[in-house]
């Protein structure tokens, strides 16, 4: 029988989110995978992901605007809000989610890494669908990519001390060299936007159209190469957590805006900045960071919580397309009010002299 039907064969398979772990009774860190990736697939695999965060860094940079940094650096409030929510709600949300589900040592943090990972375009571009305010979006996009480089470690850092063990898990200088090459291309792309703004918007396009067309290549890339041990990151924990965590993020960055009273453009932005996350950095991290024994096809996660955050924000989407057209409607019909018989007629002695 092949390591996968074997897999599928085991009774207690959806009962573990990471079902593909040899984990001892003995010591429960003892975690790894089987290789299942040969040593060729494994480095291209990471040369595309390496190649495909960076064109979509560049391409976040060029997006990015110094006049407008600066201009929320002298008014913050907006963006303190903002990123106070991210880095606030989504780590806290990750580590609670971790906690119900009682993950294994590798996939808790897997999850706790994605988490704690900074906004990226795609939320730039649901909050323009939404109709938000495109310069916070954009500039706490900024702030939080470049905060990421301590926020992510130290946050990462600090949630890992509420599980037994897993303080030695997690290969931290690893984290922060990924996070330093990460904000040198981002560093590029505004320097194109600066110097060469013509080009920005056109590099800004590919980037996007190559993240999204990426999630589906390399998630069928990888699912050929492992084969039936990519179920690891669809199991029902996994699925679960990748559909909670958008949707807490949604709802809790516009509950958070709208207690601090920012108006409604802004509140959409910030559910948007929240709850949507730079899954691309999350991937790479986990591949790059982590050893293929240890890490498997769980880098994949990130995929699965992408899909869940367009899926969910194109609902918020078509929610709000739809509460405009009824509003606008209603709004009309109580504009409208048609002349009535006495106001139509004039007795003819009116307007003669």
């Amino acid at each position: 029988m092949t390591y996968a039907a074997d897999l599928l064969s085991d009774p207690d398979l959806w009962q573990n989110s990471s079902f593909v772990f040899n984990v001892t009774a003995a010591n429960t860190s003892s975690v790894a995978f089987k290789p299942l990736l040969s040593p060729v697939m494994d480095k291209i695999l990471n040369v595309l992901l390496i190649v495909i965060l960076f064109i979509t860094m560049v391409s976040l940079g060029c997006t990015m605007e110094v006049s407008k940094i600066k201009r929320h650096i002298v008014k913050p409030k907006g963006v303190v809000i903002a990123v106070l929510a991210q880095y606030g709600v989504m780590p806290l949300t990750a580590f609670c989610l971790v906690k119900a589900f009682q993950l294994t040592e590798m996939t808790a943090v897997v999850v706790l890494i994605c988490g704690c990972c900074p906004g990226g375009n795609l939320s730039n571009m649901l909050a323009l669908a939404l109709q938000g305010d495109m310069n916070l979006s954009i500039v706490m996009t900024s702030c939080s990519t470049l905060l990421a480089l301590g926020m992510m470690p130290l946050l990462i850092y600090l949630y890992c001390q509420g599980f037994t063990g897993l303080q030695n898990a997690v290969p931290y200088a690893d984290i922060l060299i990924s996070l330093i090459m990460v904000l040198i291309p981002c560093c590029i792309g505004i320097l194109i936007n600066y110097y060469r703004p013509q080009y920005a918007k056109t590099i800004t396009k590919v980037g996007l159209t190559i993240m999204m067309i990426s999630v589906v290549v390399i998630g069928i890339v990888a699912s050929i190469a492992f084969d039936g041990s990519i179920l690891t990151v669809l199991s029902p924990p996994l699925m679960a957590i990748g559909a909670l965590m958008p949707f807490i993020g949604y709802t809790f960055g516009y509950i958070i805006s709208s207690i601090f009273k920012l108006n409604q453009s802004e509140r959409r932005t910030v559910a948007m900045e929240t709850g949507c996350q730079n899954n691309q950095l999350g991937s790479t991290i986990l591949k790059m960071a982590f050893p293929p024994e240890r890490i498997g096809p769980l880098f994949l996660f990130p995929m699965v919580y992408v899909a869940f955050q367009v899926l969910e924000a194109v609902v918020l989407i078509v929610l709000f397309r739809c509460y405009q057209k009824v509003h606008a409607g209603r709004k009309r019909a109580t504009d409208y009010q048609p002349a009535t018989t006495e106001d139509g007629l004039k007795s003819p002695s009116e307007g003669t002299l």
